[in-house]
C-alpha cells in the first residue's frame, strides 16, 4: 500500500488536549468516559458507545493484553553555556548507570556540538557535556552528578515534563498533571518516551470490573518510543524503516494467551504497541513464546495476525504507522470508513483521543 492511501482531513479542533471529560476548573476527569466506536469486522456494524460499556462485549475468561510501559518526564529544558541559548533535550534512554550516559534528542540541533556544557534548572543544578553525535538531531550526554544513581534520577526527573506528542505541546502548554495524565493506572516497567494511549482509558473502577466479570488481564512490556510518531517520507510502505524498541513477554502471559487461544476465547490487544509486541513474539505454530528483546516490526494492510483476535486503539493521526496498523486489522476500507464517520461524529483524535475498538463477529 502507499502512504497517500492514509490521508484524511482531520480538523484541528478535532484532535484532543486534554483527556477525556476533562474539567479545566477542577482538574477532574474520568479515564474511562471518552467516547467508544466498535467496529465489528465481519457485518462491518458500527456502534457508538462510552468506552466503560465495553466489558459488555466480553466474557469470562476472555483476556485483555495491556502495555505496562511506564512513560518518565523526557522532555528537559536548558541552557547552553556562555551564549544561554534555551535548548529543549528529549531524553530517549539511559546507556550507562555509572557514567550518567543518556541517549537524547537536541533541539536546536545546530547549536549543540561536542564539548558543549548544558545547564538544567533554575539555579543551574544539573550540568551535562555533549561527548558525541549520533544522528542529525541525536547526541550522546554526559551528566555530571557525583550522588548515587536513584538520587541522580530524581533529580534529573523533577527538572522534566510529560513528553506529550508535538500536536498537543504546539497548541497548549506543558503542565505538572501531565506526568499522570500521560500514564495509564497499571504503568510498572519505566522506560517508554510516549504513554500506550489506549491503556490510559482504563480506570481502576474498570478494572475491578474486569475481576468481578472473570477477564483475565495479561501484561506484556513495550517501551514506547518517538517512531510512533516520526513522518514517513517513503510513498512505498515497504521501504519505511521503523525504531527499534525494548519489549518482553513473559512466560506467564505465553500460558494464559495459549490457553484462551485454544478455547477459542476473545484475546483483546488493548493498543497499538501491544499488538506489535504479540506480533513480533509469536511463533510459526500460532502460539505466544516467551520474548525478551527489541523489535522493529511495521505493520500495514494486508496482513494476517497470529495473537489478538480483538483490538482496542485510540482515533490516530493521518498518515501515522499507527492508523496503518489498525487499518491492517480492522481491514483497511472498514477502518478508514469508521475514521471518516468519526471526524463526521466529533470523535476526537490523537493521545488524549477518543477509542475504536474492533471486534471479530
Amino acid at each position: 500500500m502507499k502512504l497517500s492511501q492514509f490521508k484524511f482531513k482531520l480538523p484541528t479542533e478535532s484532535i484532543a488536549l486534554y483527556p477525556s471529560d476533562y474539567d479545566p476548573e477542577t482538574g477532574i476527569y474520568h479515564r474511562d468516559e471518552c467516547k467508544l466506536m466498535v467496529l465489528h469486522k465481519k457485518s462491518g456494524e458500527i456502534e457508538h458507545r462510552k468506552f466503560k460499556n465495553m466489558l459488555e462485549y466480553f466474557d469470562e475468561h476472555d483476556v485483555f493484553v495491556f502495555n505496562d510501559t511506564k512513560v518518565f518526564p523526557a522532555r528537559l529544558w536548558g541552557n547552553k553555556e556562555k551564549t544561554g541559548a534555551r535548548i529543549e533535550v528529549f531524553l530517549l534512554r539511559e546507556l550507562n548507570e555509572d557514567l550518567r550516559l543518556w541517549d537524547v534528542l537536541v533541539d536546536p540541533a545546530r547549536k549543540i556540538r561536542i564539548g558543549n556544557k548544558l545547564y538544567f534548572g533554575e539555579d543551574d543544578s544539573m550540568v551535562a557535556e555533549v561527548i558525541d553525535n549520533t544522528t542529525s538531531r541525536g547526541r550522546t550526554l554526559r551528566f555530571l552528578y557525583d550522588g548515587p544513581h536513584d538520587e541522580f534520577k530524581e533529580a534529573l526527573y523533577s527538572l522534566g515534563e510529560a513528553p506529550l506528542p508535538a500536536t498537543i505541546t504546539s497548541m497548549r502548554a506543558s503542565e505538572p498533571e501531565d506526568n499522570e495524565r500521560f500514564q495509564t493506572i497499571f504503568a510498572t516497567q519505566e522506560g517508554a518516551v510516549t504513554a500506550p494511549t489506549a491503556g490510559m482509558h482504563f480506570s481502576r473502577e474498570m478494572m475491578k470490573r474486569m475481576e468481578i466479570m472473570g477477564i483475565d488481564p495479561a501484561f506484556i512490556t513495550l517501551h514506547a518510543g518517538l517512531g510512533n510518531f516520526r513522518e514517513i517520507d517513503v510513498e512505498d510502505l515497504t521501504k519505511h524503516k521503523t525504531d527499534s524498541e525494548q519489549m518482553s513477554v513473559s512466560g506467564n502471559v505465553c500460558q494464559m494467551v495459549n490457553k484462551a487461544k485454544a478455547e477459542g476465547r476473545k484475546i483483546c490487544a488493548i493498543g497499538t504497541t501491544t499488538m506489535r509486541a504479540l506480533e513480533t513474539a509469536v511463533s510459526t505454530d500460532g502460539n505466544l513464546k516467551e520474548y525478551d528483546g527489541w523489535t522493529n516490526r511495521f505493520i500495514f494492510p494486508p496482513y494476517e495476525f497470529g495473537v489478538a483476535n480483538c483490538m482496542v486503539a485510540n482515533f490516530q493521526l493521518p498518515l501515522s504507522t499507527l492508523l496503518m496498523l489498525t487499518a491492517a486489522f480492522g481491514g483497511y476500507e472498514q477502518t478508514m470508513a469508521a475514521y471518516n464517520l468519526a471526524v463526521k461524529e466529533g470523535y476526537k483524535f490523537g493521545s488524549f483521543g477518543d477509542a475504536l475498538l474492533i471486534l471479530p463477529d
